[in-house]
């Protein structure tokens, strides 16, 4: 991958020299600051980091309030993507910044792999921040087992209405409508600040927009804009696919359904987002708290009749992506164009608040300039036979991709066995067919596989798969 970095300078020089034109920039460049010190102690962003569940891009309808607020006045990624298309691998890198075939959580059973010293709120709460986490946390996780690391929590057994919670070490009943909850107990903690100094990390984590997608009351019967599909929707010829493509069986009429429901519960998740807005303007601390706005995956509206996430189509691993930092001079409204995932956000929080890990990380700082020319994306099939996507991997570029997929299956505890054999190979010219149309490998001959550099992207991707 290309590394392409400039000289970086230090925060307080950065804030006061060049703000402005750093705020214009796409890609601004601060400098590491030791936790410990006192510039630390003044500068340090709060951080607010909202991951949402199984949110597609293409959903910006639903949601004016956040991005007027963090894309128009802060920062939007367009090529926004998450390294595996499934939740608990996904979030996993989130909190660790790292690929899922290293920190070991390949699938949703197997979420107590996780490293919890290798997170976040580990590294956060180690330096001094005050830790709060509001919503879900990790699928397979035992409701009544603390999150670690967290100070103040209400975690959410996935559900919309009337859900169980585990609030503090307490598990009950929460009565009302989950989005609604997490955004109370959000504002209450963000009202702690008051009589707390301590910079402060909130990760918050509604379900919205995950099946069943049940949307708040007052949303029920919000009507959405017309959508007629694209061309992946749900492309009748699949004869180049795999198998498991080729069998698909969603329909337009089905993921038109789910488009829309998945915008009502979106809804919700602004409002909330605009009351966090509201409440760091009244507490004076907009300008520096750092907010990064994902989702853990996309999901498939019937394109090539898939109507999941988990696959290396671009509707399941491409999302929505925003960051907004006034005070690190990312407050004005920018577009970045670079390739940037889910393993970049734990980098790019460390970086902000001064911390070096002590664990390897495969992404990369925000802050930084570094640029990369492709990404893995990666997915493990969970035992044989489960009806879904088989275990492949992909070399994810913003003009083309390269699919591989092999005999290997993992079990509930994330370890993978079979034999490795490479089963079948997809190809798409991402510029000329941007919907996936046409796999370039299906019954290619061995010149047409060299003038399309097969041979180097399966060495490149091969070596991705190992480091």
């Amino acid at each position: 991958m290309s590394d392409n970095r400039r000289p970086r300078v230090s925060r307080r020089g950065f804030l006061a020299g060049t703000a402005a034109a750093a705020a214009a920039a796409a890609v601004p460049a601060i400098s590491q600051v030791a936790a410990g010190s006192p510039a630390a102690a003044a500068t340090r962003p709060n951080i607010l980091l909202i991951v949402t569940d199984d949110q597609p891009k293409h959903t910006e309808w639903a949601l004016p309030k956040t991005t007027a607020w963090l894309a128009d006045q802060g920062v939007k990624f367009t090529n926004g993507h998450v390294t595996t298309p499934l939740c608990s691998p996904s979030r996993s890198s989130v909190l660790t910044g790292r690929y899922a075939h290293n920190h070991g959580v390949r699938n949703n059973k197997a979420s107590y792999r996780l490293d919890q010293s290798t997170t976040l709120p580990r590294y956060l709460k180690q330096a001094g921040y005050r830790t709060g986490l509001f919503g879900k946390w990790l699928n397979s996780w035992t409701l009544s087992d603390n999150p670690p690391h967290f100070e103040d929590f209400a975690l959410l057994q996935p559900g919309y209405v009337d859900a169980q919670w585990n609030v503090n070490g307490t598990v009950q009943t929460i009565n009302g409508y989950t989005t609604n909850i997490i955004k109370n107990r959000t504002l209450n903690f963000l009202d702690q600040a008051t009589a707390d100094s301590r910079p402060w990390f909130a990760y918050v984590t509604p379900y919205a927009s995950h099946g069943p997608r049940t949307p708040e009351a007052k949303y029920a019967g919000t009507a959405v804009p017309d959508w007629n599909g694209r061309p992946s929707v749900p492309e009748n010829d699949r004869s180049d696919k795999p198998a498991y493509i080729r069998n698909a069986t969603g329909t337009l009429a089905e993921g038109k359904q789910i488009r829309a429901e998945q915008l009502r519960t979106l809804l919700t998740v602004d409002d909330t987002v605009q009351a966090f807005k509201d409440k760091l303007q009244a507490l004076g601390q907009l300008d520096n708290t750092l907010v990064i706005y994902i989702a853990d995956n996309g999901f498939g509206w019937a394109d090539h009749g898939w109507t999941k996430k988990s696959v290396p189509y671009r509707p399941a691993h491409e999302v929505p992506f925003y960051l907004s930092w006034p005070a690190g001079g990312l407050g004005a409204g920018t577009t970045d164009n670079r390739i940037t995932a889910n393993i970049d956000i734990a980098p790019t929080v460390l970086d902000a608040a001064g911390i070096t890990p002590a664990h390897s990380v495969d992404g990369k700082s925000l802050l930084s300039s570094y640029s990369r020319d492709h990404l893995l994306v990666e997915w493990w099939e969970q035992g044989a036979n489960a009806g879904g996507a088989p275990t492949w991997a992909s070399y994810v570029a913003k003009n083309k991709q390269y699919t591989e997929y092999y005999d290997l299956t993992t079990d509930g505890n994330g370890t993978v066995s079979g034999t490795g054999q490479l089963k079948f190979r997809e190809y798409y010219d991402l510029a000329g067919d941007p919907y996936q149309l046409t796999n370039k490998l299906y019954q290619a001959t061995p010149a047409e596989e060299q003038n399309l550099g097969i041979p180097a992207l399966a060495a490149q991707l091969a070596a991705d798969r190992a480091a």
